[in-house]
């Protein structure tokens, strides 16, 4: 018993560790946090307070109006905090990748499977939505690099509907901040077996980094082997 009221604690200070370092990074970007939570709190506890005077019950309504005022100030930071986060790796070189690998369970997400030398760069998803790919960098460029790296996927998989999507605030693009939206909206047309078949033939075709040749002769000092590269038998 007292392991695990030991490891209660320790979870439990975590959380709170973890609720407060997203305050402080939230709040460099969004310097009014303090004042919206604490609106949001009151209003929301003054309006469920003075309705239960209004029918005599302001016990009960008092003690309801703290509870929806705490889950009320929790959907607001939990909100703000993810735009603020958003705002922070808008621009950023794998930002896309980033909010990939938080879309969600059922999904497989697979970083970078092509790349140009102007460091356009195209991710790969799927899903019971099927295959999705999403470019960032320049539109104009990315359209090749989609077109590319679909003809490459349609050799190996079939049936499989593919969507793609660019990232940015331009006509025809997606913000960063409704990918992970986007891509649930996505009607779901596969069974489980056929995204594990699915994600099995992607991996047999690889990826950018397994498909990258290694340099003949020694290897040059300071240079490390990739993790996933080939063993020596």
């Amino acid at each position: 018993m007292a392991r695990k009221d030991d490891a209660a604690s320790a979870a439990n200070a975590g959380r709170l560790k973890q609720i407060a370092l997203t305050y402080k990074m939230t709040r460099r970007a969004d310097s009014k946090i303090g004042l919206v939570l604490a609106a949001v709190g009151l209003v929301t506890f003054g309006v469920l307070l003075g309705i239960g005077f209004l029918i005599g019950h302001p016990v009960y309504l008092g003690i309801l109006g703290v509870l929806l005022a705490f889950l009320a100030t929790a959907i607001v930071f939990g909100r703000r905090a993810e735009r603020a986060a958003f705002g922070q790796m808008e621009g950023q070189p794998g930002a896309a990748a980033a909010v990939l690998d938080n879309v969600g369970r059922g999904w497989t997400t697979t970083p970078a499977v092509a790349m140009n030398r102007s460091q356009d760069v195209v991710h790969r998803a799927v899903g019971k939505a099927g295959i999705v790919l999403i470019g960032e960098g320049n539109p104009n460029r990315l359209k090749g690099l989609l077109a590319a790296e679909k003809k490459k996927m349609s050799r190996i998989v079939v049936d499989v509907p593919v969507h793609d999507f660019i990232v940015g605030d331009g006509e025809g693009q997606v913000p960063l901040k409704k990918l992970r939206t986007t891509m649930l909206k996505l009607p779901r047309v596969l069974a489980g077996p056929q995204v594990t078949q699915t994600n099995d033939r992607l991996k047999a075709m690889g990826d950018l980094m397994s498909n990258m040749p290694l340099p003949k002769g020694p290897m040059p000092k300071g240079m490390r082997m990739p993790k996933g590269g080939p063993k020596m038998r």
